[in-house]
């Protein structure tokens, strides 16, 4: 159940930056723990984006139709005898765009994602017991769908074959000089993602300073040139569909697709296949020993259609893979 807790959060009504916040509260039909589902999308701690304050306070910057959102997702205190993850959400949102966005932030916080077809499903039950006692120690974890394909897309493209040290750097920097302030009393630091146009008005000495490549800066300025069509791409509800397409851009390959859909469409599917440490965290997993993108598919392809969550579950579960090997060296483009 979803209600508006004030009238005025009604669409085509514009909110001063400054001024009074848009509420909704929302009534999850399953468990939903905030902290877990939202901090997937924030790049560490101090990402101007998302800031997860704690299990049940977190804000974030965003845009609908361009204009500037922030918002604070939070719960009220314990009542007894209620489930503390079946809790109504209360979403304040401030900005221009708040009215419009507002509707759609029970799907920032899972609401279009549905484990039951999963779990009554004969693949859970060939789940290691160690997956299973992830899912009942965290019935709350819910995939994201921000429809944000845009921001997403970016953010993927700056961490494609670098560290996440430089990936956050880059993109902190990036926002701090291409983004705006968010709107309303959202914690310091937080900044609302460029638009297109903003995007491309980045000139080349800001991406070098910011560290990212020529070929990275190339292909974030073919997906801000297709900004339109990803748009469209954030109203279709298939994701499998949507990574197809995105990998229609030049620069967007398997890896970036799923890492963009998995927290737009709440995909629980897409495999980040290619990734520097995924196949051998899977393979550790199953195998207890190191292996390939192949490998790792094979091992997940008895829950075709849910990949995605089992990788979720095995995360979800303490699973650490032996710490040794060549660790990827940071290179810095910016003396190039």
């Amino acid at each position: 159940m979803t209600s508006q807790v004030m009238p005025r959060a009604t669409p085509g009504m514009r909110t001063p930056p400054g001024g009074s916040p848009v509420r909704l509260r929302w009534t999850p039909p399953f468990p939903v723990h905030l902290g877990q589902t939202l901090r997937v999308l924030a790049r560490g701690a101090e990402d101007p984006t998302v800031r997860v304050l704690s299990p049940d306070r977190v804000w974030i910057a965003t845009r609908w139709e361009g204009l500037p959102v922030s918002a604070c997702f939070s719960r009220e205190a314990v009542a007894e005898g209620v489930n503390p993850l079946e809790r109504d959400v209360m979403v304040e949102a401030w900005g221009p765009g708040a009215p419009g966005w507002l509707p759609t932030a029970p799907r920032w916080v899972g609401a279009a994602d549905d484990w039951k077809p999963f779990e009554t499903s004969d693949g859970y039950h060939l789940l290691p017991a160690s997956l299973t006692r992830a899912r009942h120690q965290h019935p709350g974890l819910r995939l994201p769908a921000t429809g944000t394909v845009l921001d997403r897309a970016v953010v993927s493209v700056l961490e494609q074959r670098v560290t996440a040290l430089e990936a956050v750097r880059a993109h902190r920097a990036l926002l701090r000089w291409a983004g705006e302030d968010a709107p309303g009393p959202a914690p310091s630091g937080m900044r609302v993602p460029p638009t297109a146009e903003q995007w491309r008005r980045v000139p080349s000495w800001q991406w070098h300073r910011a560290g990212v490549d020529p070929a990275r800066s190339a292909t974030v300025m073919r997906v801000v040139h297709r900004a339109s069509a990803l748009q469209r791409l954030a109203r279709q509800e298939d994701p499998a569909q949507v990574r197809r397409a995105l990998q229609s851009i030049g620069g967007i390959g398997p890896w970036t697709a799923a890492e963009i859909t998995q927290c737009t469409h709440a995909d629980p599917d897409g495999v980040s296949v290619y990734d520097y440490h995924l196949a051998d965290y899977v393979c550790w997993f199953f195998d207890g020993a190191p292996g390939s993108d192949a490998r790792m598919l094979e091992l997940l392809e008895p829950w075709r259609g849910h990949r995605q969550r089992v990788v979720r579950l095995i995360k979800a579960s303490g699973h650490r893979k032996p710490a040794f090997g060549p660790r990827l060296s940071p290179a810095d483009h910016r003396h190039h």
